[in-house]
């Protein structure tokens, strides 16, 4: 019995079925795309629970994208102290962009942020995130800017030439999409045109839904266990055909009707 109790927790989710049942609807929601960063788990887990308290009632949502190491684990024993906490979770690893979308179709909150799960984003920034959306309808991204990176020289590089490139040709005013510290309305996002690599093109196509995007700068901090599971090789190689795609969906871009309905007793009335 307890091995099928297991397995029904690990059935394939519908995008309905990801809502947890709870009392109150949360105000705001935290997606953390995981994979294999059991180390990182509970200090971070700690910190943005912390940073919400001031957004109650909120939410954690951990995507577990196909780890193999004791992630899942240390997610289970965290829920039982964390009411909030929810793992979502991959069988088999899709990739960051995946993880991503598949927390923002569970979260049940209006605003949602996301953060990497391997504690270089620092969750005390997370009330300013919201704080900007609540504050201005017209916001659809509030966006971070890391400043005193803590990357590799190499990494550090080849971020800044795709960043280059990206900002270049798609003109998005953005210096930094790699921050893993967003926020924004998750209708909006849900709207995207999803593919692998969307979390790096948010500014240029939340723009082009019509929103404004806010930025903040961030301090970006050392990994404290682990290394680095989403690889380096797609920052600028792999994302030209995003980039090219991205370019095309904006050059594409039709004016947006905007729709009302003549009633039927305003025009008996002439109206």
């Amino acid at each position: 019995m307890a091995e099928q109790a297991h397995q029904d927790n690990l059935l394939p989710a519908s995008e309905d079925s990801l809502h947890a049942p709870c009392a109150a609807a949360p105000r705001v929601s935290v997606v953390v795309p995981v994979r294999n960063e059991a180390g990182n788990v509970a200090p971070l887990i700690v910190e943005i629970t912390r940073a919400l308290a001031g957004f109650a009632p909120n939410e954690i949502i951990y995507v577990n994208d196909g780890s193999r190491d004791e992630t899942e684990a240390e997610l289970r024993s965290l829920m039982e102290a964390h009411g909030s906490l929810r793992q979502i979770r991959h069988e088999v690893s899709c990739g960051q962009s995946a993880a991503v979308r598949s927390g923002v179709i569970a979260a049940r909150a209006p605003l949602v942020a996301t953060l990497d799960g391997d504690g270089q984003n620092d969750p005390a920034f997370l009330p300013a995130f919201f704080a900007l959306l609540e504050r201005d309808p017209g916001i659809g991204l509030v966006a971070g800017q890391r400043v005193g990176r803590k990357d590799t020289g190499f990494k550090r590089l080849q971020s800044k030439i795709a960043n280059r490139v990206r900002s270049v040709v798609l003109r998005d005013a953005t210096r930094d999409t790699g921050c893993g510290l967003k926020a924004f309305r998750r209708e909006t996002f849900l709207a995207l045109p999803y593919f692998d690599g969307l979390h790096r093109f948010l500014p240029a196509l939340v723009r082009r839904e019509g929103y404004k995007v806010a930025y903040v700068d961030v301090v970006d901090r050392p990994r404290l266990h682990g290394v680095s599971n989403y690889g380096l090789w797609d920052r600028l190689w792999i994302g030209i055909l995003d980039l090219a795609g991205v370019w095309w969906l904006i050059r594409r871009r039709k004016r947006v009707p905007c729709v009302s309905e003549v009633l039927r007793d305003a025009v008996s009335r002439g109206q």
